[in-house]
């Protein structure tokens, strides 16, 4: 333990989900079964109440005891699956014109070069959509065309075309497999406004917010944002937003986790993601701790989100970056089981560790330790990177 007595008895725990279409009970259902595994490895008692629903809030509770140390948590989604449905509601014709308008940004920003400057694996994943997409626009051409010549006249002509439609209709129905749509809408959401926060989410913040208040005014003695993927984007607006309306907030504690912040606040219109990056980094009373792996191809690994972004502030009190160190805690069946499944790495902060040792995803959330207690004396991973990469550092809105 890293503090001589308990520090929690109630914790209110928001988590923030990244681009998901899928509903809330997936991820209950992932930290009972997984938080059942990680107690079982670590020797702990863990329970989970049943699910609650109501309208569009839904929360589960937490009860851990280590020892004598009893401790209670109740687990709230922010919801905003809805916004990831409508946004994926496009045609063919219109995922290919976003194909087109999201790499052109990317591109002529210099937001990708600078990306790729920073991390190769995570920009060779962001890559993966438009590669894939490509290459069945050609596949159907391509098989099109040798029917239309094989068959000759009108006649070959239609059904060539007829067979380049049904090929590109038939990979959109397979993309459960390949996922390249998904991935697209997930980039193109966030770059819809060259970066600047997307105005649908825009209106749910104060909702969120104001859940995040009523919790700190609470008899919670900690109140834990946690933000998984893009949803640390949306975790760090949320906690900045909180941080200008309160002059000290204690009680609040953010974790990211297998963050790709850069994806974002690299291009040129996200002055308010590096504002909120700024802030959230300034505060001392905020405590922020960010977690990845260079095992996770999708996020952006062992990097400072505020330094690269050129935000950093002076004094600068976050977050604290550590490594969930896949190659030491995760045994060697895990790791060749979940070799080529890259949604699966990408998840497992939120999963039991077979050599758990710092990081405990559920000690975290549900634990007697505050955030700031349990990682106490802790320094950064020393590979950290800290300097600046980004094209853009503008936090203003309207300043170049």
């Amino acid at each position: 333990m890293n503090a001589p007595e308990q520090t929690v008895h109630r914790r209110h725990v928001f988590y923030v989900p990244g681009y998901d279409p899928m509903p809330p009970r997936r991820y209950r259902e992932l930290y009972r079964t997984e938080g059942a595994k990680q107690a079982a490895i670590s020797g702990y008692d863990l329970s989970i109440a049943g699910t609650t629903g109501q309208g569009d809030r839904y929360h589960w509770s937490v009860d851990c005891k280590i020892a004598t140390w009893q401790s209670h948590a109740r687990v709230e989604f922010l919801l905003w699956n809805d916004i990831v449905f409508a946004s994926m509601n496009n045609t063919i014709p219109q995922t290919y014109w976003l194909l087109a308008k999201t790499l052109w940004l990317y591109v002529s920003a210099g937001t990708l070069r600078a990306l790729y400057k920073l991390r190769r694996a995570p920009i060779i994943a962001a890559l993966y959509p438009a590669i894939v997409l490509i290459a069945q626009i050609l596949i159907s051409a391509g098989a099109g065309s040798v029917v239309g010549n094989l068959v000759g006249g009108w006649i070959g002509g239609a059904l060539g075309i007829a067979l380049f439609c049904a090929g590109l209709v038939m990979f959109r129905r397979l993309d459960k497999r390949f996922f390249a749509y998904y991935l697209l809408h997930d980039f193109a959401f966030w770059a819809q406004a060259k970066g600047e926060m997307p105005a649908p989410l825009q209106s749910r913040v104060g909702d969120f917010v104001a859940r995040i208040e009523e919790a700190l005014d609470s008899d919670a003695d900690e109140v834990l944002l946690v933000g998984h993927s893009s949803g640390a984007h949306l975790a760090v607006t949320l906690a900045a937003e909180v941080l200008r309306r309160r002059a000290d907030a204690p009680k609040l504690a953010l974790l990211t986790l297998g963050q790709a912040i850069p994806v974002t606040s690299f291009l040129p219109e996200a002055w308010d993601l590096r504002r909120d990056l700024r802030l959230v980094a300034s505060r001392a009373d905020c405590m922020w701790l960010d977690v990845s792996a260079p095992g996770d191809g999708a996020c952006f690994a062992l990097t400072d989100p505020v330094a690269v972004s050129g935000v950093a502030p002076d004094p600068q009190y976050g977050p604290l970056v550590i490594s969930a160190a896949f190659t030491h805690t995760l045994s060697a069946e895990t790791k060749r089981a979940t070799k080529w499944k890259f949604f699966r790495r990408h998840i497992q902060y939120l999963c039991a560790f077979d050599y758990p040792k710092d990081y405990d995803y559920f000690l975290v959330t549900a634990g007697p330790l505050t955030l700031r207690d349990r990682f106490a004396g802790r320094a950064s991973t020393p590979s950290m990177v800290a300097d600046r990469f980004s094209p853009f550092d503008t936090t203003d809105k309207g300043r170049g």
